[in-house]
């Protein structure tokens, strides 16, 4: 490289180069006066250099400018190494020095200590929080996984196809960004949600294996693995194909990226454990469990079917068995039971097992000696163990779930150094809603039910399973697919159940529902999130660490400055008044 700023990257340099004339070009980290002798490091994204001058010529540069210096590189004195930087036996004597951008005095903070300070601050001076080594080389990080997801695809004979960004309305899911038409008076175009659509539709155009870095827009509200407002994902789908095909190529594409970016050679166990819905729900009360934690839930409801415990009775009632605590203080247990008030139970109940199995406890008194038998035979209680119980009409499998986490918090029992990845299958097609006052789609509504026309016409909704799937690893969905309905009679059962007449169907499924009328193959598909992958391997706590310019968690962008107001003509144009 030979250019007018730079010959050599900063941190490229090696001893090879003692006694070479070269250029490089950077920012100023910090400078220090030794004596008469000033010493400047000077930062590129490849690394750092430490260059030196007994002559005035740092005298009037600010930190973070960026210049560019010609002159030797030599030999530090062995006592001066620097272990911390990949050039810290050598430096840059310096010939000629030029200011490219001089910086103002004061920075707004510490370039190597901004991960530390407040996440608003860093996003309003978003371009210099990147200049942090560690915040860089998170996107630099980002940019290596997105392209070896893109070569592990092609050698799988995936086509990378682009899909429109300014589409339709789509009626489920999440709420739309909308775009008003400048050219069709009162009518909005969308942001895309996901590619769904087109990718069904690229299928029914005979492309066998499509796949894109995507691009997906939905206005819901930030958490620290879902950012606001848009975020990325591989989404790839198959022609002729069953579950059993996507299920496979979902596998070997987690396993292979894990393998390669997972930091601290964290162990990836393989095959992917499998659990219906059903059973994640029973034994984990999540459909994301995180299957670090050993502890199950388990059902304890028909034992105290004709229980004298008022709280027991007429309810669900679950059931955590942790062994060897009994001897864990007050306290301890106290802390467990504000965590269950935290979450809205009204409390949570437990005993300890004696070494003779009896029991110790407030609840023992009120059980009877066939319960107690009972419980001993299912739960295989032994002793020094501690049985907790969560009890509700409807909320039981969650509430157990949010009590095995915390416990496996508390226990320690979760190692941080296993990525273990489960596929969740078989979800209910619908659900009933209370607010609608009708049955929903639980997941996607393209879905293919499980047993095709026949379920649709002669099952219960509840009792519809559909060929739906997610990829979980420690608790966090990674992944989500489906078998594809295909068949247009089935989908406008499936679609009339949930409250679409056809026509309304035709309407906003304008393109689905005639491609369907023209030799459609079966389909299926998955869509892995990007960012959420990213911060699992990165072992960050918010997504947002892995994204190069993200909004806050409240959806403002302080960088920009938006979202903003619009001009008068600018509403005009898309015939919009604000209300």
């Amino acid at each position: 490289m030979n250019n007018q700023y730079r010959t050599h990257y900063c941190g490229e340099l090696t001893e090879k180069e003692i006694g070479k004339t070269v250029r490089v070009a950077g920012f100023v980290e910090n400078k220090r006066d030794h004596g008469g002798v000033i010493f400047v490091d000077i930062r590129d994204q490849s690394g750092e250099l430490q260059v030196v001058s007994n002559e005035n010529i740092f005298d009037k540069i600010t930190r973070e400018s960026s210049i560019t210096i010609k002159g030797v590189i030599r030999k530090r004195q062995e006592d001066d190494y620097n272990d911390r930087i990949q050039t810290g036996k050598i430096e840059l004597l310096v010939e000629e020095l030029e200011v490219l951008g001089k910086a103002l005095n004061g920075l707004p903070f510490e370039i190597m200590t901004s991960k530390e300070i407040s996440e608003e601050v860093r996003l309003k001076y978003r371009y210099l929080d990147l200049r942090n080594q560690k915040v860089k080389d998170n996107i630099i990080f980002r940019s290596k996984v997105i392209d070896f997801l893109r070569d592990i695809m092609k050698k799988e004979n995936f086509l990378e196809i682009q899909t429109p960004i300014l589409t339709a309305s789509s009626p489920e899911g999440a709420r739309d960004f909308i775009v008003p038409s400048r050219k069709f008076h009162g009518k909005f175009y969308a942001l895309p949600q996901a590619p769904q659509q087109f990718k069904q539709l690229l299928m029914c155009g005979g492309f066998d294996r499509y796949f894109q870095v995507a691009p997906c827009f939905r206005d819901e509200d930030a958490r620290s693995d879902r950012v606001y407002g848009e975020f990325y994902q591989l989404d790839l789908e198959m022609a002729f194909v069953t579950e059993e095909d996507v299920l496979e190529i979902g596998e070997k594409k987690f396993t292979e990226v894990c393998q390669k970016f997972s930091r601290n050679n964290k162990i990836i166990s393989t095959p992917f454990p499998r659990l219906t819905y059903q059973e994640s729900m029973e034994r984990f009360g999540t459909d994301k469990p995180d299957l670090r934690n050993p502890l199950e839930i388990i059902d304890v409801t028909e034992i105290f079917e004709e229980t004298t415990f008022r709280p027991f009775r007429g309810v669900k009632v679950k059931a955590i068995v942790v062994e060897e605590i009994a001897n864990r203080s007050n306290s301890w247990f106290n802390e467990l039971v504000e965590y269950a008030n935290e979450i809205g139970m009204p409390g949570i109940g437990y005993f300890k097992v004696m070494e003779d199995l009896s029991f110790a406890g407030p609840i023992d008194k009120f059980l009877t000696d066939e319960e107690r038998k009972a419980l001993i035979k299912q739960a295989k209680l032994k002793a020094n163990s501690v049985i907790f119980f969560i009890a509700d009409r409807k909320n039981a499998s969650k509430y157990a779930g949010l009590i095995r986490d915390e416990l496996g918090k508390k226990l320690d029992l979760i190692h941080p150094d296993e990525l273990k990845f489960c596929i969740v299958k078989d979800f209910p097609m619908y659900e009933w809603s209370e607010e609608e006052d009708r049955y929903v789609f639980t997941h996607n509504p393209f879905s293919m039910p499980q047993g095709g026309m026949d379920s649709l016409l002669h099952k219960k909704e509840e009792e519809i399973i559909a060929y739906q799937y997610d990829f979980v690893c420690n608790g966090i969905e990674m992944a989500s697919g489906a078998v594809r309905n295909h068949d247009l009679e089935i989908m406008k059962k499936a679609f009339e159940i949930a409250g679409y007449d056809e026509e309304e169907l035709k309407t906003r499924f304008q393109a689905l529902y005639e491609a369907f009328q023209y030799g459609a193959p079966p389909h299926a598909g998955m869509a892995l999130g990007i960012d959420r992958l990213l911060m699992l391997l990165l072992e960050e706590e918010s997504i947002r660490e892995t994204i190069a310019f993200p909004m806050t968690a409240g959806g403002s962008d302080a960088l920009m400055g938006c979202p903003t107001e619009v001009s008068e003509q600018q509403l005009r144009e898309v015939h919009i008044k604000i209300r």
